[in-house]
């Protein structure tokens, strides 16, 4: 039996639904939709850092970022970085920069420690 994802960054349902859809783990579906993640999130953060810097920020930018980290960690089982990526999508929608840089930089953070909790699982 496999363990379990750490409860605090990966829900084990969502883990466990997608070793469902591959029970033998043949097609190594797990570990190719951690592979497109991280793709995606190597296509995506250049794009995020550009728009951070540019004044006044690229909120469309950064709205679409996050919009696009929301469903993809969510499948994941990412919740809280799906949480924290629908909330900033709101703050970039909004066109609100106060406490906007704090939020991403959390979501940075949030990033690195999923993607270390989901090397563990592969």
């Amino acid at each position: 039996m496999t363990a379990s994802p750490p409860a605090a960054l990966l829900d084990a349902e969502a883990i466990r639904r997608l070793r469902e859809l591959d029970p033998s783990g043949g097609n190594k579906l797990l570990q190719r939709v951690v592979t497109a993640f991280s793709n995606s999130l190597d296509r995506l953060l250049p794009d995020l850092d550009r728009a951070r810097e540019a004044s006044p920020p690229d909120f469309a930018a950064i709205r679409h970022v996050s919009h696009t980290l929301k469903s993809s960690s969510a499948s994941l089982g990412a919740m809280a970085l799906s949480a924290r990526c629908a909330d900033i999508e709101t703050m970039a929608r909004d066109g609100q920069a106060e406490g906007l840089p704090d939020q991403l930089d959390a979501m940075l953070d949030d990033i690195q420690q999923v993607r270390t909790a989901l090397a563990a699982l592969l």
